[in-house]
């Protein structure tokens, strides 16, 4: 990947829907080669799709959530079991496995608190192997859906 490729990624990071001739321009590439490292960069992977950036506020979504989840390890099944789990539950916007404690890393996304209240109570806390959860209430996204650096 070079520095072209590169530019190349950051434009569409920062806006998925350009066409390849805005493309083209932005990156100061003619319109054919540009299509063609665009289809290269698609097919090795390091585009992996493209999709609409919703705002949560408008979706009713307004209340976000972190959520720190620590296992115990009963056998070896635990993690699978947990993270097949947490797949499976939509208001769980984003997981990360950690090193160290805690175990994960879960961004909740509700309408508000008492929605919040009634996930964790009924979902979060009956997650397989969790030992402990604890809650951080986000206030304000500071910096969001940014591009990766070049």
């Amino acid at each position: 990947m070079d520095a072209m490729d590169r530019k190349i990624l950051t434009e569409l990071q920062l806006d998925g829907r350009l066409t390849i001739t805005e493309l083209a321009a932005r990156v100061q590439l003619s319109v054919s080669p540009c299509h063609r490292r665009l289809r290269d960069l698609e097919r090795e992977g390091a585009i992996r799709g493209y999709r609409a950036v919703v705002d949560p506020a408008a979706v009713g979504l307004d209340f976000e959530a972190l959520v720190f989840a620590t296992l115990r390890w009963e056998h070896s099944d635990t993690v699978t079991a947990f993270e097949e789990a947490v797949t499976a539950i939509p208001h769980v916007i984003q997981a990360q496995r950690l090193f160290g404690d805690p175990d994960y890393l879960l961004r909740v996304a509700t309408a508000d608190l008492a929605a919040y209240q009634q996930l964790y109570d009924q979902q979060l806390s009956q997650l397989p192997g969790v030992q402990r959860l604890t809650s951080t209430l986000v206030m304000k996204n500071v910096v969001q859906d940014r591009p990766l650096p070049e």
